[in-house]
């Protein structure tokens, strides 16, 4: 701690210093002509030669090395995930700025205006005629910043991570890719981006734990929302037949390389279709997504090529079949004989028996692109019954790297229908299946003044992107993913004792 300490105290000294050079350490608004990866693009192949018509430039970033050298020095500013070397010397600068750039620190954020040249060695660089002082770092960064690889410290201190790791910031940029992708591909096809309540009366839409808070005012509790659904389909009901909305959805569940109890999800319902409709539309959008988020369908996850162009398509006792661990696959007889399924499986009824045969042995194994179609009614209380097969209702996944992304379904719009389905998701919940589905009453009268026929999806944004970045863990495509409570922040706590 006494490094630290002396640390914090060399720089609160040399904001002093700052100040009494007549700059301001945390400074004002500053006008750059290019941002430096506009520099980069436009000058980058320019020669020597090209460049000696004094081109130039006034631009802004982070200081990332310092090198002097007697009366000059060379810096590297990062600006955008990019970094330009700038030049200051001391005759081509007043005294009052050579005088601040004497006491610059890495991490820094300064401005600079001046022009372009190449050095001996080739490399661009800004020959510095002002230096501004824009803003003061007071910690100093890790010892090994350049490639920050704790994990604890990238996630918990995004803002380091951000700085330490230009991949990162590529990351998110293709997250972004993936959202207006998606918007726009909605939008060309007319569906209408909504807004529905974040706080609801009711959890609804999925199968999952909420968190629950509470209305001082109203003195009621409330429930983060663990799905748009049901607030969506009310929307088909008032005859907005095409709507979307990219939400955030929270559920009380556990944590892992998939899973953050806060996510983002595209939920998106159009009227006078179904599932096979959604299907099509889905392998539609997400093709084009690959292509717009990473300029391919073909993606690179854990060293193996997914094709997002080519989806593999197989019903849920398909899949059982043709991924069943042992050499002796079940028959198609097998996987529809109720007695085979209990026997294999914990469970107390032949769906669920499918599912969790499903669960154990198929889900890992769907690493390329694929549809798993036809699920059991136990599982899927909001989907509308095969008219072949009432046991089983017209819903799909797609799965691609080992994890679901998208669920969607043809909408159970009989109202009759739809209170049954509730009322044994009630009986699983009495029997302690705390992530059963409650009763909504208002949705059922909802339905009761008549929704057209509809097929629903969701795709899981943080998931998908996880693929089409090719990231280890759901945690490396959220900013700021949850963590336990940080312990002891006693570096903060040492800044505040030792300024002036």
């Amino acid at each position: 701690m006494a490094l630290e300490d002396e640390l914090l105290r060399q720089r609160h000294e040399r904001i002093e210093q700052i100040r009494n050079l007549g700059f301001d350490p945390y400074g004002q608004a500053f006008e750059y002509t290019q941002t430096i990866p506009q520099v980069l693009a436009e000058y980058s192949s320019k020669t020597a030669e090209e460049l000696a018509g004094h081109i130039n430039v006034r631009i802004a970033g982070r200081i990332l090395t310092i090198r002097r050298m007697g009366k000059a020095g060379f810096l590297h500013l990062l600006q955008e995930g990019e970094k330009l070397q700038i030049y200051v010397k001391k005759d081509a600068v007043n005294e009052i700025s050579y005088k601040l750039y004497e006491l610059l620190d890495i991490g820094d954020i300064i401005g600079v205006s001046g022009y372009l040249f190449r050095t001996k060695t080739g490399e661009l660089t800004v020959h510095v005629e002002e230096l501004v002082f824009l803003s003061k770092i007071m910690f100093a960064l890790p010892e090994k910043w350049h490639g920050l690889e704790d994990i604890e410290t990238r996630y918990r201190q995004r803002y380091l991570d951000l700085i330490a790791n230009s991949e990162i910031r590529k990351i998110f940029i293709t997250r972004s890719k993936i959202i207006q992708s998606l918007r726009h591909q909605l939008d060309e096809r007319g569906f209408l981006e909504v807004e529905t309540p974040m706080m609801q009366p009711l959890y609804g839409g999925a199968v999952a734990r909420p968190f629950v808070t509470h209305h001082n005012t109203l003195d009621i509790n409330l429930y983060l929302r663990i799905a748009p659904e049901l607030y969506l389909k009310r929307l088909v009901v008032g005859g907005m037949e095409r709507v979307y909305e990219i939400n955030r959805n929270f559920r009380n569940e556990g944590i892992s390389t998939h899973h953050n109890p806060e996510f983002t999800m595209l939920e998106f319902y159009q009227a006078y279709t179904d599932y096979l409709g959604m299907m099509q539309l889905s392998t539609d959008l997400l093709r084009q997504v690959a292509i717009d988020a990473t300029g391919s369908a073909l993606v690179t996850f854990e060293g193996r090529v997914l094709d997002f162009g080519a989806f593999r398509k197989f019903s849920m006792r398909e899949a059982v079949m043709e991924f069943w661990p042992q050499p002796e696959k079940p028959s198609l007889d097998n996987v529809k004989d109720p007695q085979w399924l209990l026997r294999h499986s914990k469970e107390s009824t032949p769906g669920m028996a499918l599912v969790d045969l499903f669960e154990h042995h198929v889900e890992k194994q769907l690493f390329e692109p694929s549809i798993i179609y036809d699920f059991p009614v136990e599982v899927s209380p909001l989907s509308k019954n095969k008219l072949s097969e009432p046991e089983f209702v017209e819903r799909f996944e797609i799965y691609a790297g080992r994890m679901e992304i998208a669920n969607a379904f043809t909408e159970l719009n009989d109202p009759q229908e739809q209170r049954r389905r509730f009322e044994l998701q009630l009986a699983r919940k009495a029997g302690g299946d705390q992530e059963a589905h409650v009763m909504d009453e208002d949705y059922i009268r909802a339905l009761s003044y008549g929704m057209p026929p509809a097929g629903g999806e969701g795709i899981g944004i943080d998931r998908l992107t996880k693929v089409l970045t090719g990231s280890k863990s759901i945690r490396d495509v959220i900013l700021f993913p949850l963590l336990r409570p940080e312990g002891d922040i006693g570096l903060v706590d040492r800044l505040r004792e030792l300024a002036p």
